[in-house]
């Protein structure tokens, strides 16, 4: 008797256990990462733009396939760049192995703000039992001509910026909007994270707790959210939705989570 009720104080510790998260289960981002957010007169004009899908705080890189679509607009005109993409390797700290993101070098041949954004292709997340589309965009501004970088660019959901999204000092907030079709999201959750460790943040920073690690916000009913923005550095805003569409894995379908995702860069008032 007593050896069955050992045995089963410990099958209870092992269930108690199991209902806790799992550490290292992150929330997922796009990433658009360019060389430079603001180009002035005397920088150069040419500048890397880098697409990643990663744990941004933690620094977890995962393997991105080549996008479905990658491109950039300006002044109206949408210019496709996918067929300018190299792969390149990433490895994080604690992982085995490199994982694939992608590069190109773009040139800045006018004034005006760009858009930069990638439609990825799907990417299968077993811990969750879906897939994982995340629609990313980043505003370059050039040459001071202030100029579309509240404009959509089209995609199934996308955030819109209520606030320019350069030119922040750190402690500024940063104010979307996340469309879905087109349409505003009533109450829409967006994740919060700190691209930990950039080039531009080389120092890292440690969370106290899980929780720290991705900060979480509700839109209001016109779903527009705000964010004010403690360190310097490059954040990102991931609105979450589930698509009307599924894919299949395994000869089932399985669903779809597709993610607004918005960068912006913070700088410190020195």
């Amino acid at each position: 008797m007593r050896f069955r009720s050992r045995l089963l104080q410990i099958l209870m510790v092992a269930l108690a256990l199991l209902a806790y998260p799992v550490p290292g289960a992150l929330a997922h981002f796009g990433l658009i990462l360019p060389s430079d957010d603001i180009i002035s007169a005397h920088d150069s004009k040419t500048i890397t733009v880098q697409a990643k899908f990663l744990h941004p705080f933690e620094g977890q890189y995962m393997e991105m396939a080549k996008p479905r679509r990658f491109a950039v607009m300006s002044r109206g005109k949408t210019t496709d760049l996918l067929d300018t993409l190299t792969p390149q390797k990433a490895r994080s700290a604690d992982q085995e192995g490199a994982h694939t993101y992608w590069e190109t070098r773009y040139t800045i041949k006018r004034p005006g703000d760009y858009i930069f954004f990638v439609e990825p292709e799907p990417y299968w997340e077993p811990a969750e039992d879906k897939f994982i589309v995340h629609y990313t965009k980043v505003c370059v501004q050039a040459l001071g001509l202030e100029e579309g970088w509240d404009r959509p660019v089209g995609l199934e959901t996308e955030i819109i910026p209520l606030t320019r999204p350069y030119g922040l000092w750190t402690g500024n907030v940063f104010t979307g909007r996340v469309l879905l079709k087109g349409k505003p999201v009533p109450f829409a959750e967006v994740e919060v994270e700190y691209l930990n460790g950039s080039p531009h943040n080389p120092s890292r920073v440690t969370a106290p707790a899980d929780a720290f690690v991705t900060q979480v916000i509700k839109a209001d009913a016109n779903g527009v959210f705000t964010y004010a923005m403690p360190r310097a550095g490059w954040w990102g805003f991931a609105a979450l939705s589930e698509a009307s569409w599924t894919l299949p894995k395994d000869g089932r379908q399985k669903p779809v989570e597709i993610g607004a995702v918005f960068w912006v860069h913070t700088t410190d008032m020195k």
